[in-house]
This record gives C-alpha cells, structure tokens and sequence, in this order.
C-alpha cells in the first residue's frame, strides 16, 4: 500500500484463504476457510508499524491483526489466536511472561537445492569448519553482517539479551529480552524477516529450517513461560518463602497434557522431525526435570523471582505467534483443570510411552486432528483448516523421490 493510503486510513482487505496458503502456495479446498472465500481486515498494530533500515528505499512494515469484516478476529490467525489465550489469562488476574531464544544458520548461497548448505566465506577467504560454541571470535569472518544486524535490531526496537555462536557449523542463538508474549511474538517475526533481508544484501543466507545439516545439531525456538499478578506483578510460580506453587505444577501439568496433542504446532514441517529424532538437545518428549536439557519441559536453575518453564520442543521453524499460543494455552488448561504432573526427572532416564511424542508430521497430524483438547482452544474451523493445508504440504513432499532413496535402494533386489 502506499504511504499516503495507509495514513489515510483506507482499508486494506485480502481474502481469508491466504491464512491457510502453504507453503508451497496451494490452497486446502475452499470449505475449510468459507466457501465464499470472503475478505478479512488487515488492521496495522500502531506499536508494529516500522521503517525498514535495510531497505535503500523508504519502505515500512506493519504488523497487522486478522478481523473479520464483522469486527471481531478471525478464527483462522495465529497472532489472533495469541491474544485470544492472553485474554483468558487476563481474565483471571494473570499476565504471561515470556521470552524465546532463536536458533539460525549462516550459510552461502545455495542455488542448487539438492546441494548440502556451506558456511559461507569468511573476511580471512576461508569456510568455518568444526564446532565454534560460544566461541569469542567465531563470528568475526561475518562481522560486518551482525554489525547490520545490531544496527537494524536497534532501529526497530528489538531488545536484545544474548547473542552466541551455538554448536553448529556457523549456527549462531539469540535470546530476546523477557516480556508480554504478543510483543515477543512480534519481536520474533521481525528478527527472523530482518535476518533474511540483511544477508541478502551481503550476499549471504540465513536459514531457520529445523535441520539444514545432517550430523549436526537442528535449530530450536525454546519458549520461557512464566506467570504473574497483573495487578502487582509477583511470580505466582513462587511461593512467599520462595518454593514452587500449586500453580507451577498444574502449568506444567497442563503442558505435559497438551504436548503430544500440540506437536504439529510446535514442529510444523517435514524437516522439523529430522532435529526431533536425533534427540540430544532437542527432547521429543514431555518429560519435566529441574536444569536436564534432554527433558521437553526444562525448569532452569534461576532464584524464585525468575521461575518459569522452558519448552524445549519448538524449532526455528514453528510460527512464533502459535507455537506462543499452544504452550501458553496447554498451561491455563492445566492451571484451570488443577492438573498434576507427573515425578521431575534427572540425569539419563528412559521416556515412557506415556510422555512420548509423535516422531513425524504425519503421526504428529493425525494426533492433532483427534483432539478434542486442540478443538477446545482453537476451533473446529482453525485445527481443520491448519491440519489440511500441513497435508497438502505432507502430500507434496512424498511427491518428491530423495537422493537417499535412489542412493541406498536402487540396487535392492
């Protein structure tokens, strides 16, 4: 839209079918979003409306929410559905914290896909080879690229708490700064839009797959969850003599009881079960322990003023808005069922069948079509019509024959 069209006010529409385009940019029958195929508001956020610091143009960006003509929100956004779960904490005198932490890879540019990903070339002319975690120096080759980036975080707002070298070969982490979920699901949308933009322009490309690398760790969007007092914004996680409460545990009790039913929420693509199954830092299971990172559901050594939970299950990959959304949600339905959970667990342990995950989209898909839970807290219309636009992705991946596949079987008898 132009800039004299938007400061007018004019409206901007666009049909409800695009909040279920996948990937691949098909369309699931039209009955799962109004046979009609009618048109949505796209109503800018005036706390999300930026000037794009990348762009050699004047260009602005807005986050805008989803409504129906009628007014009220589409059933059919993630970052309606978000507010919709912040609402009912609302109404109970609870306000979510909440603070992701998002993996990326650096890379080259790869214009042949069935080409593995390379780091990219360094100042020194040389490609980053072996593990450089939390090394000082392991960025410098890309300084003049996270210089940009610093620069442009800082342009848009985006806060900053840490940033990493992580395990992976040119495998970098930021941790953004704690807050209210809807401001960090922006956050997040933004960051991961400025990373692709800024390398663009130095020749570079950031990929937020699950798992670009085979035999190297996948990327993860970890989600810190804690709750308070609206009114004096105390931890309700902690008790007065700084133990965990009754609502700690029913939190993650509810958590417990919606991560199997969530998965495809959490881990949206083909690719995202490839970081589950190599389980090392990437828990497939809904276990909870106090401070052991092979747990779904990580407690982290913090004082009680800090006490929250970490939900290890969702990749760079998953939609910040809805991943937000279903863990926040699994929790207020524990909170609200007084759900127990189960024993924490510690050092090397066995997951049972009870605490499993599904282990592929299509496991994961299935699961989360049977649930009642899901329907519960989103709709009918929003987990029919998210479940049929991932299958529509599932069908066009096994479309495909991999190099794998003609490698090792074409010489099966």
């Amino acid at each position: 839209m132009t800039a004299e069209g938007f400061l007018e006010g004019r409206r901007l529409q666009m049909a409800r079918g695009v909040l279920l385009q996948c990937i691949m940019g098909g369309y699931p029958p039209a009955r799962f979003y109004g046979s009609d195929d009618g048109d949505l508001a796209l109503n800018a956020d005036p706390q999300q409306i930026h000037r794009l610091p990348w762009s050699s143009q004047p260009r602005a960006l807005a986050i805008c929410d989803a409504d129906e003509l009628s007014g009220e929100s589409s059933r059919l956004s993630t970052r309606g559905q978000l507010k919709e779960v912040i609402a009912r904490y609302a109404a109970r005198g609870l306000a979510p914290v909440v603070a992701t932490e998002l993996e990326f890879f650096v890379f080259a540019p790869n214009t042949d896909p069935t080409q593995p990903f390379q780091p990219p070339l360094g100042l020194d002319g040389r490609r980053e080879d072996g593990h450089s975690a939390f090394s000082v120096s392991s960025s410098n080759g890309l300084r003049p690229f996270f210089n940009e980036v610093y620069a442009c975080m800082a342009a848009l707002g985006l806060p900053r708490d840490t940033f990493m070298h992580e395990m992976g070969v040119s495998q970098f982490e930021i941790n953004l700064l704690h807050g209210d979920p809807l401001l960090l699901a922006d956050q997040t949308f933004l960051f991961k839009h400025l990373l692709k933009e800024v390398a663009l322009k130095h020749g570079l490309t950031v990929v937020c797959m699950a798992k670009p690398l085979a035999h190297t760790p996948g990327s993860s969007m970890h989600i810190h969850q804690s709750l308070v007092e609206s009114a004096s914004g105390r931890n309700v996680f902690s008790d007065e003599a700084g133990e965990p409460t009754a609502m700690f545990r029913h939190f993650i009790g509810g958590l417990q009881a919606g991560m199997a039913d969530f998965t495809a929420l959490f881990a949206p693509n083909v690719n995202s079960y490839q970081r589950l199954c190599h389980p090392y830092a990437s828990p497939n299971n809904a276990c909870w322990s106090h401070d052991n990172r092979a747990a779904g559901l990580r407690i982290p050594a913090s004082s009680p003023v800090a006490r929250r939970v970490e939900n290890r299950l969702p990749g760079a990959d998953a939609n910040p808005y809805l991943a937000i959304a279903a863990s926040l949600a699994a929790g207020l339905h524990g909170i609200e069922n007084e759900l127990e959970p189960t024993p924490a667990i510690q050092g090397e342990f066995a997951v049972p069948d009870s605490l499993s995950l599904p282990c592929t989209l299509h496991a994961a898909l299935e699961r989360l079509k049977r649930s009642q839970l899901a329907k519960e807290l989103f709709g009918n219309e929003f987990v029919e019509g998210y479940v049929a636009s991932k299958t529509m992705e599932l069908t066009s991946f096994f479309d495909e024959i991999t190099p794998w596949e003609r490698r090792v079987l074409a010489a099966q008898a």
